[in-house]
């Protein structure tokens, strides 16, 4: 007969070991020595949270489904990396090489990556609220379906970056380069592009609404059918841009801004000339 001593050890024999397989699933050991991620490549589905981990080196790292919520990662050189479903809220990561990774679907807000190169990365579906991407290389990285409220990219280099259907509503883009930059069908509502350079960038379809133009400089774009009401063109220069379609433009929200005879606009909207003066 199996008695109550019995079971009493064998549940303890069985919550010992799971809870040594739980651990183990969190993070491997000597998870907090850079040496030992290092040496890994990475460090997926660990638990590294408020960690200091700002010596990292890896090409390729493998970051899969990690959380790193307000670890130290400034300075971190880590091009190529996977970063798919990380967990990176309010993490430090100024600074760094991150070129060529993968943040798909990652949970980023209030991360901070200023100065840091993020060129050819990808963020599609990534959650980049409040994120802090000043002065930072974005030369054709993919935020498709992002959700980038209220980020900032004060002079950042986002040339040929996709933005299409992201949500950006209250974005700052003051001094960005985004010339060849794909805003398709993206939510803008509010954004701030003072003083940026969107040469044949499109905003084809996007939600305008409120944003302000100013000293901006959008030569060839495309603004096709984009929904302008409350949008403020200040000295902005329309050069060849295709307007056509566009709803809710305001003659009274057009304060010097210019175009030239390849200028497309919608009915009841008229340009000062470029060339003039």
């Amino acid at each position: 007969m199996l008695t109550p001593e019995f079971w009493s050890a064998t549940c303890l024999r069985t919550c010992t070991a799971l809870a040594i397989v739980a651990t183990a699933t969190i993070a491997p050991a000597n998870a907090d020595d850079v040496t030992s991620i290092t040496k890994q490549g990475g460090c997926p589905d660990c638990d590294l949270r408020l960690m200091e981990l700002r010596e990292l080196d890896i090409d390729g790292a493998d970051f899969r489904e990690t959380v790193l919520r307000e670890a130290d990662m400034k300075g971190v050189n880590l091009p190529n990396g996977s970063f798919q479903y990380v967990d990176l809220r309010r993490t430090e990561l100024e600074k760094s090489n991150l070129a060529g990774g993968d943040f798909s679907r990652a949970s980023m807000r209030a991360v901070d990556m200023e100065k840091s190169d993020l060129t050819g990365a990808i963020f599609v579906r990534a959650d980049l609220r409040d994120a802090d991407l000043n002065d930072t290389q974005l030369g054709n990285a993919d935020f498709t379906n992002s959700d980038l409220r209220n980020a900032t990219f004060v002079r950042a280099r986002a040339d040929g970056a996709n933005f299409q259907d992201a949500k950006m509503d209250q974005t700052d883009f003051e001094r960005v380069s985004l010339n060849g930059a794909n805003f398709k069908g993206a939510r803008l509502k509010y954004s701030d592009f003072d003083r940026v350079s969107a040469k044949g960038a499109s905003f084809e379809g996007a939600n305008l609404n409120g944003v302000r133009f100013s000293s901006a400089d959008l030569t060839n774009a495309n603004l096709k059918d984009a929904d302008m009401s409350g949008a403020l063109l200040r000295h902005t220069r329309l050069v060849g841009a295709d307007l056509s379609g566009v709803s809710g433009l305001s003659m009274d929200r057009i304060l010097d801004a210019c175009g030239d005879e390849t200028t497309k606009l919608p009915s009841g909207i008229t340009l000062i000339d470029c060339t003039d003066g």
